[in-house]
């Protein structure tokens, strides 16, 4: 089976298909200055919709999400944008821990394993 990137660099690559699967890599905020854990949530969960698109996918078929949060009492912030976006019919298994992400301006970092396949 083919291994699909996409959106690659250097370092990494933001998603890697393979067969049914998708993964996408740990995604922040791309403007994460000045703003809060509910915005750069909301702007991370666009980027997942994106790349989950651009791989096959759909937010209704995401397996796996693991959230991590620089401060876990910003938790209900997060869980605002959150509730908002995820498919109620097709939630996926979560975890949501605090750690000490790469940059202070990242509040919030998500990561997605996903099957492949329309809603």
């Amino acid at each position: 089976m083919t291994i699909e990137r996409y959106e690659t660099g250097p370092r990494m690559c933001q998603a890697a298909a393979h067969g049914s699967l998708v993964f996408l890599a740990g995604q922040v905020a791309a403007d994460p200055v000045g703003n809060g854990v509910t915005v750069q949530t909301q702007a991370v969960l666009e980027q997942i919709d994106r790349l989950l698109a651009q791989a096959g996918s759909h937010k209704s078929r995401i397996l796996s999400t693991t959230i991590y949060l620089a401060d876990i009492s910003t938790f209900a912030e997060m869980n605002s944008a959150w509730d908002a976006w995820v498919d109620r019919e097709n939630p996926p298994a979560r975890a949501t821990v605090e750690a000490k992400l790469a940059a202070p301006e990242y509040l919030v970092e998500v990561v997605v394993v996903a099957a492949r396949g329309e809603p």
